[in-house]
């Protein structure tokens, strides 16, 4: 059990954000939460905490300071995948991080996956890069369901892991974006993706993908008004 304090910085917009919120509540951990506005960040933010200025980052360690005044005797740490593992490592019990090493390749194998088929499609569609088609998101969703081990609950087996938190933020988000006909995207597009899904050879992937947004540490972390607010603003309506 981790002793020292945790500080999180993060953004509720933000998928990579949510999967470090997610590992805390899964693990349980006592911590520190503070917004941070991506559009107009604190002047303290890069020479402080993280300096690529991006969230999520974590200060671990050191005395228990405010948030916006971190000690320079804490840890920093930052990059969203790397924060999970941690997190993991900190708890062990929590299973999240596997301890089989078997378990844990197919864990790592599986966000890579996602992070190189479904990821960049999901922000190439929203912002309306032609590059990007309700066909290539598909793409995405088939490599996905390639992998996800047949009658179990979750991408490596009935264990909730790093993998299904890589992955919850994202789907989350573009299932959201699809569903209210948020983005810059033809909406043509949007009835496709959504039609294609109702087939029944995706009903591995569509039970899967429920299985992780009706997750309690999911549910209390995505902030479903806020990201469909700002996206909205930043790419407006379907068309």
């Amino acid at each position: 059990m981790a002793q020292e304090q945790i500080t999180l910085y993060t953004a509720k917009v933000c998928p990579y954000a949510q999967r470090t919120e997610i590992a805390l509540a899964e693990v349980g951990a006592p911590f520190k939460r503070y917004e941070i506005d991506l559009g107009n960040k604190p002047e303290w933010y890069a020479p402080k905490v993280n300096r690529a200025s991006k969230v999520p980052a974590i200060a671990y360690g050191g005395p228990d300071v405010p948030p916006e005044n971190p000690s320079p005797e804490s840890t920093k740490l930052a990059e969203s995948l790397i924060l999970v593992e941690f997190i993991g490592d900190l708890y062990p019990s929590s299973n999240i991080l596997p301890a089989d090493p078997v378990l844990r390749a197919k864990a790592r194998f599986f966000i890579e996956i996602v992070s190189t088929k479904f990821s960049p499609n999901f922000m190439k569609f929203a912002s309306g890069n032609p590059e990007a088609t309700h066909a290539t998101l598909l793409t995405g969703v088939d490599a996905i369901q390639d992998i996800l081990p047949d009658g179990a609950k979750y991408a490596v087996g009935d264990q909730y892991t790093i993998a299904d938190i890589a992955f919850a933020p994202f789907w989350a988000r573009l299932n959201l974006l699809v569903q209210k006909g948020v983005g810059a995207y033809k909406d043509e597009e949007r009835k496709s993706f959504l039609k294609a899904l109702e087939d029944p050879k995706y009903a591995k992937f569509n039970g899967y993908v429920q299985r992780l947004l009706a997750r309690q540490s999911f549910k209390s972390t995505f902030h479903e008004d806020v990201v469909q607010e700002i996206f909205t603003k930043r790419f407006g309506l379907a068309k």
